[in-house]
């Protein structure tokens, strides 16, 4: 299970490559989070305006 040729160790230049990705992807992950937050957001008050909109129309033809 712990056998050393199974992992051997990286060299600093591989190592540090892997670490980038990991960050990049870690990175990415939180824009991500951070553009579907911004976008529902968004949308959500554009449907409250809708909403809104569509209610004070009906109560004007009422």
């Amino acid at each position: 299970m712990n056998d050393p040729q199974a992992n051997p160790p990286l060299d600093s230049k591989t190592r540090r490559k892997l670490e980038d990705q990991r960050r990049m992807a870690f990175r990415r992950a939180i824009e991500e989070r951070s553009e579907s937050r911004r976008l529902a957001a968004e949308y959500s008050l554009d449907a409250e305006q809708l909403a809104s909109h569509y209610l004070d129309n009906s109560r004007r033809r009422a």
